[in-house]
């Protein structure tokens, strides 16, 4: 009987990791749609053809090393010690393998990110080189200071389903390529000022966001890893409407600051504002309670527009859906707000600010690691010459001189 108990614990609490981590896999398309409704149609083929490739680059080299990097045994608390072509037919909890592929789509979430912030002037075969440089070294590394045992983990530093570890490490390395690769033309005037750029869609973008609302129901609470129990049972349902409510608040409130700053009720960011909503409430989903989730939320929506503005404006940094503002500044500030929100460790639930200080050490070095190791890698591809698209193409659309193609003929 103990056997047959046991037996049927892993069986369920793998068949809900593998299902979480479908419903991960679901946010690519969601991805593609976000990112190709905001731009123009032009570019279309181009944009899916990204998200296809680094799913697809990315699936293949996190199991050929990527994934022992991450959780192999710990060299120094920096990177995991690395093994080709991972095989294993072991099983703990769950199956080795139900555990590969759950965090083989998260690293093509991070990959992914980087596209965005880059969209519409990036030659596609450099993509394809940096695709390959994130997943294979960029994410892996990072990723194991924190759920590969390493240094931050001993830290204390918590990133439940990775605010920082995936969508900020993905922001920040977009940033490099964003500031590196230069504004689209015809972004900014003569006189510095930018211009709006309207994306040909906002019907799939909005798709898009819902579609990523929808597969966030996997990303956080699939990080539970577990569903056997009365505990796994109680989390997952408490993860699903923290991730829930912050994701509405985020909406609503971008759509207020938006109604008064812009004096109308701005679709695009709303949509945007749901997102940072939902990586904000990342880190925390399984330590705050709904008030504070609404909270996170509430305040990653009034943080998002006026953290788009501060790239367009100030650093003049083009980034045509907003990927930088909602996965980094917003996965940044939900991973300083378990410092604040956590019941078991916040400053606002009378535990002192130690967990903010560890958590603010983590931020710091995941900007400085993702942001750092970036710009060494589009310096090397535009000096090389592949970083960005010739006049010409990037006038008269990617699609055609990439692809031989388009996605709307």
């Amino acid at each position: 009987m103990e056997e047959t108990l046991q037996g049927l614990q892993i069986g369920i609490d793998n068949m809900w990791l593998l299902i979480a981590g479908f419903m991960v896999m679901f946010m690519q398309p969601g991805f593609a749609l976000v990112e190709s409704g905001f731009t123009r149609s032009k570019n279309t083929a181009n944009i899916l053809m990204k998200n296809l490739m680094d799913f697809s680059i990315g699936s293949i080299l996190y199991w050929t090393i990527g994934f022992t990097l991450m959780y192999g045994d710990s060299i120094a608390g920096f990177i995991g010690s690395p093994s080709l072509f991972f095989m294993s037919d072991g099983y703990g909890d769950y199956s080795d393998y139900a555990d590969l592929f759950f965090q083989t789509v998260f690293a093509a979430t991070a990959a992914t990110i980087v596209s965005g912030a880059m969209a519409e002037r990036t030659e596609f075969k450099s993509y394809l080189i940096f695709t390959i440089v994130i997943t294979v070294f960029i994410y892996p590394i990072s990723g194991h200071w924190t759920w590969g045992g390493g240094w931050l983990s001993e830290l204390g530093f918590h990133d439940f389903a990775g605010s920082s570890i995936v969508h900020s490490v993905g922001a920040w390395v977009g940033l490099a390529g964003a500031a590196m690769i230069g504004p689209r033309l015809g972004k900014y005037g003569k006189n510095g000022k930018p211009n709006a750029i309207p994306g040909h869609n906002l019907m799939l973008g909005a798709l898009g966001v819902f579609i990523l609302w929808f597969g966030w129901f996997g990303f956080n609470p699939g990080s539970q890893l577990a569903a056997a129990g009365t505990d796994n049972a109680v989390a997952i349902g408490h993860i699903a409407v923290t991730t829930n409510l912050a994701a509405a608040g985020g909406a609503i409130t971008a759509m207020i600051v938006s109604w008064l700053r812009y004096k109308r009720p701005a679709l695009s960011i709303s949509l945007n504002g749901a997102l940072a909503g939902l990586v904000a409430i990342t880190a925390g989903a399984d330590t705050v309670n709904p008030v504070g989730a609404v909270l996170i939320g509430i305040m990653a929506g009034a943080i998002l527009p006026f953290a788009v503005e501060f790239f367009d404006k100030i650093l003049k940094v083009d980034d045509p859906v907003g990927a930088i503002s909602v996965h980094g500044v917003a996965g940044a500030f939900g991973t300083l707000a378990v410092g604040l929100f956590s019941t078991s460790s916040g400053l606002f639930y009378g535990h002192g600010a130690e967990q903010l200080g560890i958590q603010a050490v983590g931020v710091l070095a995941f900007f400085a690691w993702a942001f750092g190791t970036g710009l060494l890698l589009f310096y090397i591809l535009k000096k090389a010459g592949v970083l960005r698209v010739s006049r010409r193409i990037e006038e008269e659309g990617l699609d055609v001189y990439e692809h031989g193609e388009t996605a709307f003929n």
